[in-house]
């Protein structure tokens, strides 16, 4: 399957771009960080240690290690010559199978922020991987996302998203304060909804609520 296959299908008219939440009628955004303390900049902070226990417990709720998902990976590029073809190393250290990384697919697409392309030099660069769970280190890449903003290394400033196949789902920590879940039907993540409702994002949960009443 193809990725603009499954969203044509699954996520029509739905542009795979922050922020996901508010352009979809099924999804829930969650607080993984709560209370960011001023000196979060080391990885044992308790703050920092519960964004990813966050992540992490949503991820392995929503993702089975057998299922396959769609590994989507946005960067940016601003015209400044750097070369974008050396694929492999944006999932390489977050991939077990250095054979599945032979798999990734690579598009050049507009600059998927038009707003803030006053010159009209810059584009997106969209590489995707089709692979099982199981293939995936997804703790640490998952932490990395939230390190984006905290001063910790490793950390990715490139939009990652994950699809589930079987499930219809889309999966995307946008940084250390959320992450959003989008979904083709209530009943399919109704029990994350259930399981980790005291971890929605209190600003939007009245609407969300009333999605799943």
């Amino acid at each position: 399957m193809f990725l603009n296959d499954y969203m044509n299908e699954n996520f029509p008219n739905l542009n795979l771009k922050p922020p996901l939440f508010y352009n979809w009628e099924i999804g829930i955004r969650f607080e993984l960080g709560e209370e960011r303390d001023r000196e979060y900049h080391y990885e044992n902070n308790p703050y920092v240690q519960g964004v990813y226990k966050r992540a992490v417990t949503l991820f392995e709720s929503l993702h089975s290690q057998d299922e396959e998902v769609f590994v989507v990976v946005d960067v940016n590029d601003f015209g400044d010559g750097r070369s974008y073809k050396q694929k492999g190393r944006i999932f390489a250290p977050y991939i077990y199978e250095k054979s599945v990384l032979y798999k990734i697919k690579h598009t050049e697409i507009p600059y998927i922020f038009p707003e803030g392309d006053e010159v009209g030099k810059y584009k997106t660069h969209s590489f995707t991987l089709e692979c099982k769970v199981s293939d995936i280190k997804y703790t640490p890449l998952l932490k990395a996302v939230c390190n984006q903003d905290l001063e910790i290394k490793p950390s990715i400033f490139h939009r990652i998203y994950f699809l589930n196949i079987k499930r219809k789902t889309i999966f995307h920590v946008y940084d250390d304060r959320g992450c959003d879940l989008l979904a083709t039907s209530t009943e399919s993540i109704r029990d994350i909804y259930n399981a980790y409702n005291d971890w929605i994002l209190d600003y939007d949960k009245d609407e969300i609520d009333k999605v799943f009443k």
